[in-house]
């Protein structure tokens, strides 16, 4: 039995659904799928809805309705979620080089985790990865999946450039930098993979509730 999620009004447009304090696997699913619930049946005056690794951001108009009526279809919302089967979405299979140049910190995390660099790379690339989020730079994808199992923390020193495409771990997740950016995230490898184009429709490729599975490349 899951326990309720809190309801928090942030403003006089928005509710904050928040399932809890850990970021795990299990409630980023509780998550998305309370917003696939709320997107496709969407309670009078809802416009938007925006999924974070342990919560939903409801927007809605306050003309049309005010955050009373909001909250209690979203607490109908959320029992009518709780018993729904997993969100699946789209599927996608990303090439990504580990190590050397590309990963230059794949040594240092599976010393950390006690295994070697292969079996850090097959452990990476063995299961799926599941994109909870999109946030921090325009199209990055947080993951959750395989690097749960990693002790990978940020640095204490965030690099200054980061490449685009870098594939990183921090705090059991995963995220894919879609752009050059500063970052201080552990970086396994990189992918030729482009994330965002903001001239594209949608810009990002990756959308919450996506399965990433990442096939380790020479080139």
């Amino acid at each position: 039995m899951h326990p309720s999620p809190r309801l928090i009004v942030v403003a006089d447009t928005a509710v904050l659904v928040e399932f809890g304090d850990a970021v795990d696997e299990a409630l980023s699913a509780r998550v998305l799928a309370l917003d696939a619930t709320v997107r496709g049946d969407p309670p009078a005056g809802v416009v938007e809805t925006v999924p974070a690794l342990r919560s939903l951001l409801v927007l809605y108009d306050p003309t049309a309705t005010d955050h009373v009526r909001v909250e209690a279809a979203l607490r109908e919302l959320v029992a009518t979620a709780a018993s729904e089967p997993e969100v699946e979405g789209r599927e996608w299979m990303i090439d990504v080089v580990y190590g050397g140049e590309a990963g230059p910190d794949l040594d240092e995390v599976a010393a950390a985790a006690g295994i070697s660099a292969a079996e850090l790379v097959a452990l990476h690339t063995g299961g799926v990865h599941r994109v909870a989020m999109l946030g921090h730079l325009p199209g990055l994808p947080y993951l959750t999946g395989p690097a749960a199992a990693l002790p990978a923390s940020r640095r204490a020193e965030p690099r200054v450039r980061v490449p685009a495409g870098s594939v990183a771990v921090a705090a059991g997740l995963t995220c894919i930098y879609p752009v050059t950016a500063p970052g201080g995230w552990r970086l396994l490898g990189r992918t030729a993979v482009r994330l965002f184009d903001p001239a594209a429709d949608p810009p990002a490729l990756l959308a919450p509730g996506d399965r990433v599975r990442l096939v380790a490349v020479d080139a």
